[in-house]
């Protein structure tokens, strides 16, 4: 080996030669004779963050996650299912996800290598896990919250919602409406019939033969096609949806600052005291609009108790969706679009008409009627009309308040009063203070998962996947803030003193 190296380095020690002169630099030595610690445990610091992940997986119920341990099983055996679950955690919180990288890590880092304590799964083994355990990577985020909650870092008060969109392991190229895939289906209809009938032509004595071979195998490819196309085009029909990607069914075609692409719009709950994630879900639709309530309630299903207020930003202000969570007795702290954008409301904008609940109608500034006149019956609407359009064109408002020759109308939502009363709540002093901390609560951790967990886009495909990842990605989150919040051996104290496990 020396050989290979220039005549200026000194072989024994792999410095520069410069005469015996004394150089300034320290240098490596290859060549050097040393031991490894005789232990996998001595390989990391007491203090070491990977300890913690360590007893943080130790300390969930697996039963409960839906992997069941059996020590005294009977067949080939497999990978401790903790030592799987801890790669995952651990690989996940560093930004190694593929399951190539994660084996790697396993024969090369130290900390990886005490995680597992020297088990070497290979990379088919690894990826099989992920994809046999969806449902229980799911439930993981589930645990970690109610081990949050029992450890006190978590108080389940005053909960936040926001979403992201994070792109699917899908190209946007792939989605397509129902009229592709109806062609595409009669275009691969008739290459099926010519193959039938090409392959029915040919020799029984050729059978076997380069040709017949090649146009069989097409013929299998071309069928399984056609299936799933014809699972597309069910899915459209069924789900009420205008395009769908062929890769993967579950994701949309979602719009951002980064531009279109086929993506999952995450919902995050976070929790007021520590900002830690209660409830991380991968959601399909494209708007935040319709998810609050089922955010909300998921999360305090999660903590077995119901929070005092929920807060989301204007995305989310849909009456009837706030309605939801108010009727249970839940604070919402919603602004509407118009509080949102801090529109200055004129002299005679509806704020400043009168609403008369015993008489049904609404008195104007200068104290004219203007009576319930019909209701649109799909919306719900209510519309009330002066009841002489004369009066408006005698007052001197005229032109300014109104131009119609009928007079002024004004319009009522069917949730008038609820939404009246959450624009009211908003303003509140207490709501404000509240949503304020809003901003730094929810963008936080997706700022961790994107930025520091170097998540630019989900490796699973399908909705089952996809939350797999996103439950791993929010507990990943998690633990970074606990270890922050508690220090190393302070967080493995709290975990080793839970005397019972965790029930998900």
């Amino acid at each position: 080996m020396k050989k290979f190296y220039s005549s200026l380095y000194r072989y024994d020690t792999m410095q520069p030669d410069r005469g015996g002169m004394q150089m300034a630099y320290r240098y490596g030595d290859r060549f050097q004779l040393g031991l490894f610690p005789p232990s996998i445990e001595d390989y990391v610091a007491p203090s070491d963050p990977v300890r913690a992940y360590d007893a943080f997986v130790e300390a969930l119920d697996f039963s409960a996650l839906g992997i069941e341990i059996d020590p005294n099983q009977v067949g080939n055996s497999e990978y401790d299912p903790k030592a799987m679950l801890k790669l995952f955690v651990y690989g996940y919180s560093y930004g190694i996800k593929t399951s190539r990288k994660l084996e790697r890590e396993i024969h090369h880092n130290l900390s990886f290598i005490w995680l597992m304590g020297g088990l070497k799964p290979d990379h088919k083994t690894i990826a099989e896990f992920r994809r046999k355990n969806k449902r229980a990577l799911k439930n993981v985020l589930r645990q970690c919250a109610r081990m949050c909650l029992k450890l006190d870092l978590i108080a389940g008060n005053v909960l936040f919602v926001d979403g992201t969109k994070i792109r699917a392991n899908a190209s946007r190229g792939e989605t397509h409406d129902q009229a592709y895939y109806e062609q595409h289906l009669s275009e691969i209809d008739s290459r099926i019939e010519q193959l039938v009938e090409e392959c029915e032509k040919i020799d029984e004595t050729e059978e076997g033969q380069k040709s017949w071979v090649e146009m069989d195998h097409e013929l299998i490819q071309k069928k399984e096609l056609k299936e799933r196309i014809q699972e597309a085009l069910k899915t459209l029909k069924e789900a009420g949806r205008k395009e769908l990607n062929f890769t993967d069914p579950d994701c949309a075609l979602m719009h951002s600052v980064q531009g279109s692409h086929a993506s999952y719009n995450v919902q995050s709950v976070v929790d007021d005291k520590h900002g830690l994630i209660v409830h991380a879900e991968a959601v399909s639709e494209t708007s935040d609009v319709n998810q609050f309530a089922q955010q909300i309630d998921q999360a305090n299903e999660v903590l077995k108790k119901s929070c005092e207020v929920a807060c989301a930003d204007a995305g989310y202000a849909d009456t009837e969706e706030l309605q939801k969570i108010d009727a249970k007795g839940v604070k919402v702290v919603v602004p509407s679009q118009r509080q949102a954008l801090h529109e200055e409301e004129g002299p005679f904008s509806k704020s400043h008409f009168r609403y008369d609940k015993a008489q049904d109608c609404y008195w104007c500034p200068e104290g004219n009627r203007l009576r319930y006149d019909w209701t649109d019956k799909e919306s719900g609407k209510r519309f009330y009309q002066i009841t002489d359009g004369e009066i408006c064109r005698r007052c001197v408002h005229y032109g300014q308040c109104t131009s119609a020759k009928k007079g002024r109308r004004i319009t009522r939502m069917a949730l008038e009063e609820v939404k009246e009363k959450l624009e009211a709540q908003y303003e509140e002093p207490e709501s404000q203070e509240i949503y304020k901390r809003r901003k730094a609560r929810v963008e936080l951790p997706f700022g961790h998962m994107k930025r520091n967990l170097k998540t630019d886009g989900f490796m699973m495909r399908g909705r089952s996947g996809v939350n797999a990842e996103t439950s791993l990605l929010a507990t990943c989150f998690n633990l970074a803030r606990m270890i922050t919040i508690l220090g190393v051996s302070g967080l493995i104290g709290k975990l080793m003193g839970i005397q019972s496990p965790m029930v998900g």
